[in-house]
């Protein structure tokens, strides 16, 4: 059974009350307060914030002589805890000690003052508060700015260093000075390091590099997850970043990854069956409580076999999972889906093939489990146009393969009515391939680069899956797949994957086209790209959708920032519409700006007119190179 938690819905947002549960200063005296209240006799429990069975989904409340459950919100009453019926706190009266299940005591204590005897024990989780200086608003504890936090896979070894960047973006919705309060957890979840970093200027560089860390704290080899937690911010809530694993020059691969997602879910998927040697999962536990053997598992995607953990996991451990182990008839093109039980926000995955250096990390996403069927993105067709997109480079056929494989994203897809089409770099549709109605454990992978051969009058192009609604209906906007590319040469190889929007149309649904800020729809873009260090070149592949009409070309701007943030040179470029743009930073910049902006530099992509998507990565020697989505706020 997943935990008993709300994290993230699409139409509330996240439960801070849960971040604010499970922060790692928490844990320790939260579990302190269990052993006090074990001790204190018969204990009568106050929920008027309804957050007492997330403490107990982390913290041993099941240890306390529970002497009743009580509730402020009437909606509330059908609720069962800790083996009671719950009752309005007005019937709260007798009760010689009470926990009020909520960070803010005197308020809530005040309420129910004239039901009480005044001495009546009271218990709070008001001791569980951050320390002043790490709450962005210390009026409203439970505010979701007072807990952007996220994590990071993070590694270190002989063979292996991971670089995080990001930039001060918070600086744009009028925040100050930002401190990064950073804990480092080892394999066993124990903690590495501790620390803050302050950053006084608006939008200059952030970055975390694993090498230095373990100069800085004399630190062995290490594997683990970096907690990160933004004080200060304005405007988003998420720490967005782009993380790079690579080995010193000349040794392994290299990966580029997106930021997790903040908020742990119940199921996660597109993720690879063994490709080779193994696939690795690498689960992280997000939570100050350890995970129970048999809590999650892995099954092949449509198949109703689960294997689950034979492992406990600690609080903040990291554990290799082995697909081939555990799914020994898996194999690629079969997918993976993960049963995660809300035990850890957006894992890793690692490839590890056959030939030595070529591996490689990658994520799967959120599988939603709270989606339906939505019949009427067919009968808006004529209205839509094209509707959702998912727009994926086609790198240079002559160096690279690229490969599109389909992944059910939902519990609600049955089956994926989906076709690709394919364009060159001037927008011209070269190809179209129609996978019909696959159903959910399909293996249909599609090689796009032989689908182009022949086809392809550019350099490089690009291609869309959109649904086929000739071919079914099973739609419910949460189009995803899994996008390899290989290069011919060496045989390094890497994997993105990413869901669906509705690209640069007038008309909107639902949200869609997304905004970055305010209501849809979202036809601007401010993307974010790191530089990497020498010896890598950076490369960036944007392209231009269209759901359904929109301008001829793009007018972006691709200006170069400095390690302190500043202005240092800028380019215009046009996409048209329905093309792309495949373009390296030591082309577009020469020496001596790269050289103006110190250590990491990074471009900010900005169009005003229109909402393109972009891919990034690394390109080093023998081959070897990265490739993921990149983010924007």
């Amino acid at each position: 059974m997943p935990l008993k938690i709300e994290t993230f819905r699409n139409d509330a947002g996240g439960n801070i009350a849960y971040k604010a549960l499970t922060h790692p200063l928490v844990g320790e005296p939260a579990r302190a307060l269990c052993a006090k209240l074990a001790a204190a006799g018969p204990m009568a429990i106050y929920d008027p914030d309804g957050i007492a069975g997330t403490f107990a989904a982390f913290y041993p409340l099941n240890t306390i002589n529970c002497a009743g459950y009580f509730v402020q919100n009437i909606e509330h009453l059908g609720r069962y805890f800790l083996g009671h019926d719950a009752q309005p706190v007005t019937a709260i009266g007798g009760a010689r000690a009470i926990l009020i299940a909520s960070f803010e005591l005197a308020k809530a204590q005040q309420q129910i003052a004239h039901l009480i005897a005044p001495d009546t024990q009271i218990f709070s989780l008001e001791g569980l508060k951050l320390p002043a200086e790490m709450q962005t608003d210390p009026k409203r504890y439970l505010n979701l700015l007072n807990f952007a936090t996220n994590f990071a896979f993070f590694r270190d070894d002989k063979e292996t260093h991971t670089r995080l960047t990001t930039c001060h973006y918070w600086a744009r919705y009028g925040a100050g000075p930002v401190t990064l309060w950073l804990r480092l957890f080892g394999s066993q979840g124990e903690t590495l390091a501790s620390w803050s970093e302050r950053f006084e200027t608006p939008e200059q560089s952030i970055v975390i590099d694993s090498r230095e860390l373990r100069q800085r704290f004399g630190l062995p080899a290490f594997l683990g997850q970096l907690f990160l937690h933004a004080v200060g911010v304005k405007g988003h809530d998420v720490v967005k970043y782009a993380l790079d694993l690579y080995g010193d020059e000349g040794s392994l691969a290299l990966s580029a990854t997106h930021d997790a997602n903040a908020w742990p879910s119940e199921l996660y998927a597109g993720m690879p069956a063994a490709h080779g040697r193994n696939v690795i999962l690498w689960v992280q536990n997000s939570h100050p409580a350890p995970i129970p053997a048999g809590e999650i598992g892995l099954s092949v995607m449509g198949a109703d076999d689960i294997v689950w953990s034979k492992e406990e996991i600690a609080p903040f451990a990291s554990f290799p999972y082995g697909v081939r182990q555990e799914l020994r008839h898996a194999e690629w093109p079969m997918q993976i889906e993960i049963h995660a039980g809300k035990h850890f926000v957006r894992p890793r995955y690692e490839v590890m093939p056959w030939a030595a250096g070529r591996n490689y990390i990658a994520h799967p996403n959120v599988e939603r489990n709270d989606l339906k069927v939505d019949p009427n993105l067919a009968e808006l067709e004529p209205l839509l146009g094209k509707g959702h997109i998912l727009p994926a480079p086609l790198l240079p056929p002559d160096l690279y393969t690229t490969l599109a494989l389909p992944t059910p994203m939902s519990s609600a897809q049955t089956s994926l009515p989906i076709k690709a089409l394919v364009y060159d770099a001037t927008g011209k549709r070269i190809a179209e391939h129609r996978f019909g109605d696959l159903p959910r454990d399909h293996r249909a992978v599609l090689d796009i680069t032989a689908l182009a051969s022949g086809k392809l009058d550019t350099q490089f192009g690009h291609f869309e899956l959109v649904y086929d609604f000739e071919a079914g209906r099973c739609a419910d906007g949460w189009l995803h797949a899994l996008f390899r590319f290989e290069n011919r040469t060496s045989g390094h190889a890497a994997d993105t994957s990413f869901g669906s929007h509705m690209f640069n149309a007038p008309l909107t649904y639902r949200g869609e086209p997304q905004s970055y800020s305010g209501p849809p729809p979202g036809l601007s873009t401010r993307l974010f790209l790191r530089v990497g260090s020498a010896p890598f070149d950076t490369f960036c592949h944007l392209i231009y959708p269209v759901s359904q009409s929109w301008l001829p070309h793009s007018t972006t701007t691709l200006t170069l920032r400095g390690t302190n943030g500043g202005e240092i040179v800028s380019k215009d470029v046009q996409i048209p519409a329905s093309g792309s743009l495949l373009w390296r930073v030591s082309e577009m910049f020469d020496t001596e700006q790269l050289a103006a902006g110190g250590p990491h530099p990074y471009v900010i992509i900005r169009d005003e007119t229109c909402r393109l998507f972009g891919y990034h990565g690394l390109e080093g020697s023998e081959g070897r190179f990265s490739l993921d989505h990149m983010f924007g706020f």
